[in-house]
């Protein structure tokens, strides 16, 4: 755990400084992109992570981001923030980025890794990043609030704010495979919505190049070329492993059969548009499409 002292002399150093808040695995991957440049400080709840942080390079720091006292000694630590803490799973706002906000720095460079959820159900439109959100339930609602509150701390202080749009994050060890060997239904094609996705890898190659080249409170949507109803994604990733396609049924049966968060999934269909971050990022994604990923996934050689 780093300590109070650790802090003081590591503002000191002239290497710039980068805070991750939330070093899970989108954050792992994320290291090793940016080490290099920054020294690097990862906040983590579980002081049992700290040697695994440390081994991948980053300065641990153990820190209960829903206690303010806990976060206050982070002030002023670093210019540059990457800020990939979930919100809380209850209520109507994110507390836990508003308390942030009282640590984050004056004329800093924060990327936040938000959801594509803020839109609702969008009746499978192509969406860009100017459309209005329209949250349709407590999660997204909460990514809105963190949105809007660090849209206003960018602005007051005088901070460069980009905002990373997030499907559903993949890679080897993030697939449906439980859910398929459960049995777990999927809507029928006819009642299928459109999802999104983009690979863990992915995610962390365009947090690190928002940090440099994103413009100043400007939204991305971080999401791959893939299209696929939600239905088509199960099969892709059955079909590559050699499971069981998940049993299709109607709308009105499907509702009786899965628990409520879920079919909530089931009910948003929308299709994201990525010019942004290939155009003003320079993204060159890695696995353009979810099929693409899966065929490296299955040789002997893939490791995520």
């Amino acid at each position: 755990m780093m300590k109070n002292n650790e802090i003081k002399s590591a503002r000191k150093l002239r290497r710039p400084r980068l805070l991750i808040l939330g070093c899970g695995d989108v954050g792992m991957r994320l290291l090793p992109l940016v080490r290099r440049q920054f020294r690097v400080f990862a906040v983590t709840s579980q002081s049992s992570r700290c040697a695994e942080l440390r081994d991948a390079g980053a300065v641990p720091i153990v820190a209960n981001l829903d206690q303010p006292a806990a976060i206050a000694r982070l002030a002023g630590l670093a210019p540059y923030v990457v800020h990939l803490a979930p919100p809380p799973s209850e209520g109507p706002r994110d507390r836990r980025t508003r308390n942030l906000t009282a640590i984050l720095p004056h004329g800093g460079t924060l990327v936040y890794i938000s959801t594509t959820g803020v839109y609702g159900d969008c009746g499978g439109a192509w969406v860009d990043e100017t459309r209005p959100v329209n949250p349709r339930n407590a999660r997204a609602a909460r990514r809105v609030d963190a949105e809007q509150v660090l849209r206003r701390w960018a602005r007051r202080s005088g901070s460069r704010l980009s905002i990373l749009r997030v499907p559903g994050i993949y890679a080897r060890d993030r697939l449906p495979v439980e859910r398929l060997n459960k049995g777990t239904p999927a809507l029928r094609d006819e009642d299928d919505v459109y999802t999104n996705h983009i690979h863990a890898d992915d995610l962390a190659r365009i947090a690190a190049l928002a940090l440099f080249r994103a413009k100043a409170c400007r939204i991305y949507h971080a999401v791959d070329d893939s299209e696929l109803k939600m239905g088509q994604y199960f099969d892709a990733v059955a079909d590559a492993f050699g499971l069981s396609r998940a049993p299709r049924l109607p709308r009105d049966e499907l509702a009786q059969a899965v628990s409520p968060m879920l079919l909530s999934f089931m009910s948003e269909s929308r299709r994201l548009r990525n010019n942004r971050i290939k155009e003003e990022l320079g993204v060159r994604l890695r696995y353009l499409h979810v099929n693409q990923a899966l065929a490296r996934m299955t040789q002997p050689t893939e490791a995520s």
